[in-house]
This record gives structure tokens, sequence and C-alpha cells, in this order.
């Protein structure tokens, strides 16, 4: 590998679920990194293996722990980018580490792997960034980016830019249109939704300045996760116990159940505290059933495999229209309760209208009536729910999907190309 670097620029989509990355070589064409095998995008998973004393990235964490394999498995660190957590320190295995310190881990096997197919170091990096990282907090916000940005230096690289997800996927559509075309562009993504009015001209596409074209932007913390956290609690967490009524003809406490729907949450589930409570929960369930499972989905640390089997349901519904079974035979339970197209629909409902609201504050704020295209990039845009919902939202717009897992890291490529990260 060669020292030299030629300044290209490493797009990085640092995203909640899953990450990519791409550069424009010497020659000026872009490049989706296949940071996970022959796959672009990368799950950003770290998995500390026990039993091999190593550590995993990616899709071989994601099956490493599901395979059952002893060790710590972390996802979603972006969701923790501008709160305290950062910098507290959690056991993996025989040490421990700062939040703050795995995230650095996964940037250094992300720039790795990017150098190992660019064939030379690296060292310029235009981060892609939420449009906020936190939801009406702008000192947590700053805080975020920075952490980001912090991350990214001492994973090795010296010259780092930021630009926003949702103008970068639009500087990705640039690239196949051929007039003046006004887009509204839909980023839905692990964590957050964000979205951005604006203006696309082919003729511009090499203007470093793009501020006359940005209408409008605008984001809400609400994105793939938090689907799944929602079909988890409405389709998987009655078998163990939530919404259970109990004893005293009351429901059972529901922290635990949260805790072991929501991604980053789940290892809170599974301190010694958490576990003392859950047992002595047995007191209020009527059906001691329920109570069981939820302990051997405890014991067992299942809470990540849970929501792996409901994440997988819900693409394989919302591709299908079908009817998509989530298998929870590990836990002494063949019921395999379903994600329906009316269950998700049911489920989402709320948060599906949140981010439609979001997207509509976006055009309204640009001043416009409306736009010639709605375009449709990030994991968590395909979802059958949300495009029907934007279509009925903007039925005059054409809907366009774009490349769901690596158009923001193209679009972060090609204005990296523009800048000056000198």
């Amino acid at each position: 590998m060669s020292g030299a670097t030629n300044d290209l620029v490493l797009g990085i989509d640092f995203g909640t679920s899953n990450s990519a990355a791409a550069l424009i070589d010497s020659t000026g064409t872009l490049q989706i990194v296949p940071l996970d095998g022959a796959r672009s995008e990368m799950p950003t998973a770290v998995f500390f293996n026990q039993e091999t004393h190593n550590v995993q990235y990616g899709s071989a964490a994601m099956q490493a722990y599901l395979s059952g394999t002893e060790g710590r498995l972390l996802r979603s660190l972006k969701s923790l980018l501008g709160s305290s957590l950062m910098d507290e320190y959690t056991n993996v295995g025989e040490h421990s580490l700062r939040y703050f310190d795995i995230v650095v881990l996964f940037f250094k096997e992300l720039k790795r792997r990017s150098e190992a197919h660019a064939g030379q170091v690296l060292t310029h990096a235009m981060l892609g960034r939420p449009v906020h990282f936190v939801d009406d907090n702008p000192a947590r916000d700053t805080l975020a980016q920075e952490t980001l940005g912090r991350a990214a230096t001492q994973a090795g690289f010296t010259h780092i830019a930021y630009q926003l997800e949702p103008i970068a996927a639009a500087l990705d559509y640039e690239q196949r249109v051929d007039a003046e075309t006004v887009a509204l562009v839909v980023d839905i993504g692990g964590g957050t939704s964000d979205f951005t009015t604006i203006r696309l001209n082919p003729a511009r596409s090499r203007q470093t300045d793009r501020s006359g074209d940005i209408l409008a932007t605008t984001g809400v913390h609400i994105g793939g996760t938090d689907f799944d956290r929602l079909l988890d609690l409405s389709t998987v967490m009655p078998h163990l116990g939530y919404r259970h009524i109990g004893t005293g003809n009351r429901p059972v406490p529901n922290s635990v159940f949260l805790d072991l729907s929501t991604w980053h949450l789940i290892h809170q589930a599974y301190t010694r505290k958490a576990m003392h409570f859950a047992k002595e929960l047995w007191t209020d369930y009527t059906d001691q059933t329920l109570h069981q499972r939820l302990m051997a989905a405890l014991e067992g640390q299942y809470g990540h495999r849970l929501l792996a089997e409901v994440e997988a349901a819900k693409i394989a519904c919302s591709i299908s229209g079908e009817d998509s079974a989530v298998q929870l035979d590990f836990l002494d339970d063949n019921s395999a309760p379903s994600v329906t197209a009316e269950g998700m629909q049911t489920a989402l409902q709320d948060a599906v209208a949140q981010v439609v609201r979001c997207a509509q504050e976006c055009v309204a704020r640009s001043g416009l009536a409306q736009v010639d295209v709605v375009y449709l990039t990030g994991g968590s845009s395909a979802l059958r729910p949300l495009v029907a919902a934007l279509q009925a939202a903007m039925p005059q717009a054409t809907l366009v999907t774009g490349n769901l897992f690596g158009g923001v890291a193209a679009g972060l490529a090609y204005a990296g190309s523009c800048q000056d990260l000198s």
C-alpha cells in the first residue's frame, strides 16, 4: 500500500444500522467501497468475541452473535453521540471500554477496509451527519458532531469536513438528472429521518458552494430502529408479558420490555439489578409461561436476536406485502407471531405520520407549493407504509428510489471532491 494519499476524500456515511463509504478516484470515477465482502453496506456492529478473544465487525459481528458465540455485541452506536454515555465504560468480556473508544475501533476498521480497496492511505474524510443528531437541543447536537469528528481523528483521519446527509443524497441524485429539478430528498436512516428541498441542475454539479440551491432542511429523530422497536413491542414482547394484565388486574411493569426492544439499551436489561427486578416480576404474572419466556430471553441474552428477527420480518413483509413469521422456538414458543401488513400499518402509523409531517414541513419552508420529485434514500425509506403515506401526502410528485445504502456515501464523495480539505 502506498504512503501517498493524492488527497482522495473518503465519503463516510456512519449510520445507526449500516455504514457505507465511497470516493472519487484519480480518474474522476465514483467508487462505492465494498466494505462487507461484496456488499457496500456494512452493519454498524461490533462484537467482542470471548471465545477467540478478537473483535469482529459488520456482518461477521452479527453472525457470530446470532450463532450463539459467547461475547458482547454493540449496535446503534451512533444513537449515543451527543449523550454522556459516550464517556461511560461498558464491559466487553474481561475488559472495560468507553463507548467512544468502541466508535473509534469501528472507524479504524472502516478506514482499514477502505484503504485496502483504494490501495493507499486515506487521510481526508467527508463525514455525513443528520440534520439533527438530537432534536431541539443545539448544544448536544454540536457535541454529537464534535464527538463524531474526534472519533474519525483518532482513527487516523487528519483532514475532516461535514455535510448534511440528505444534501449528500441530493448530490448523488443530481448525477442522474438532465434538467433543472426541484427535489425533496427523503433520507430515512436507522436513527433519524432527514429532508432537504433542493434545486438540482447538472450544470452546477461541480460548484463548491451550492447554498443558493438548498431551499430548506428539516429532520426528526425517528428511523428504522424506532420502527423495529415498535414492531417488537407489538409483535414479540406480548409473548414475554408486555401488556399482560396480571395480579391485581394491573399490567406487568414495562421497563424491561422497552429496554429489550431498543437496540442501544438492550445491555441494560442484562445488568444484575435489572435481572433481579425481572426475576421478582413473577408475582405480577398470572400466566407464568410468559414470565418463563422473559427470563429465558434475559438469561440467554437474546435481545439482539429478537430484534434481528423482527427486523428481517419487517423487511420481508414490506417487500412482499405478505405475512412474515418471527421464529421464537429458542424461547420455547412455537407460535411464530407474524409481522403483517395490517399490523405494521397500525404499529407504525404514529411514527410514520411524524416523519411525513416533517417532510411536508420541509417543502413548506422552501416557499414552494410542491416539488417535482420525492427522492427516497436510506435503508428504511423503502418501508411500505411510509412510501404509501408520502405518495398520499404529495400526489403530484414523482417518487424515485435511489441507492438505499450507498447514495449518501456517494454524495459525500462528490462533495469531498469539490472542496479543499487541506
